[in-house]
């Protein structure tokens, strides 16, 4: 199984904690975290999970379509994603019924995107990479993207933020506070899109979106205010990301999943924590 869903890290050093690649792969999760935190407080208050899917899913065919133009694969991650997302908050304000279309959406665009891949042999071998994320490669370069991309999208939360609340809270209230809620959907659009490119190599399409809800969903039950809950799911996302860095040198587990499955456990431990 670790051989299909991306090898772990003791496959790949024999040396010490500090390996160059493992420091760059702590940075890769804590980056990512500055954009999936705040926003995936967005995702879970708009309940825009299968949003999220959708647009993360569409990643794979953007891949197809970066290594059939000679794109670098951000770029037509990104493309694809954007336009997915716009194509999805225009439906949404047009009314459509968004559970069955999001659906065909998300898992069209996933399938779409295996079969184009297919097409480039040189590629299969790395398809699980790209589904389940690889943030053991992480290059320099792929760092400065992912901070770069991360912290951009934090500081566009941050300077739309009570705009996005308002909207979130009310849509009628928002109209009397002079803000226009369409535009406010279209700043989160273009967030998901960024976050969505940025993310595909730390924990893959097919995780994405957990990456977003998890975190956000354990910091709602343990913060008072919406900053809180943002705020919150940043430092639960990075202690993922380093969780799973932890376990999967320890257990020789997939790396991207790992991060997922100690993302889980912390749900569960806040969870209790709340009931309690």
């Amino acid at each position: 199984m670790g051989m299909i869903m991306g090898m772990g890290i003791r496959n790949r050093t024999s040396m010490t904690m500090l390996d160059d690649f493992l420091v760059r792969a702590g940075l890769a999760a804590v980056g990512i975290s500055l954009a999936t935190g705040p926003l995936g407080a967005f995702v879970v208050w708009r309940r825009m999970a299968y949003f999220g899917d959708a647009t993360a899913h569409a990643a794979v065919l953007g891949v197809a379509l970066a290594l059939a133009t000679d794109l670098p694969i951000g770029l037509g991650t990104l493309g694809v994603a954007l336009a997915m997302a716009a194509t999805v908050a225009g439906l949404a304000a047009r009314g459509w019924a968004m559970d069955t279309t999001l659906g065909v959406l998300a898992h069209s665009a996933l399938a779409f995107g295996l079969v184009a891949i297919s097409f480039f042999p040189g590629v299969r071998t790395s398809l699980s990479s790209y589904l389940f994320g690889d943030i053991l490669a992480v290059s320099r370069s792929d760092l400065a993207l992912i901070w770069a991309g991360s912290l951009a999208v934090a500081a566009l939360l941050v300077w739309r933020w009570q705009a996005l609340l308002t909207a979130t809270l009310s849509e009628d209230l928002a109209h009397a506070a002079g803000i226009n809620p369409d535009r406010e959907r279209l700043v989160l659009v273009l967030a998901l899109a960024l976050v969505v490119a940025v993310a595909l190599k730390v924990v893959g399409a097919l995780l994405i979106a957990a990456m977003l809800i998890i975190p956000a969903a354990t910091a709602r039950g343990l913060a008072r205010t919406p900053e809180g809950m943002a705020l919150g799911a940043v430092g639960l996302g990075a202690a993922a990301g380093l969780g799973g860095l932890g376990l999967s040198l320890w257990q020789d587990t997939p790396t991207g999943p790992s991060i997922i499955v100690v993302a889980a456990i912390l749900f569960a431990l806040g969870t209790v924590r709340g009931r309690v």
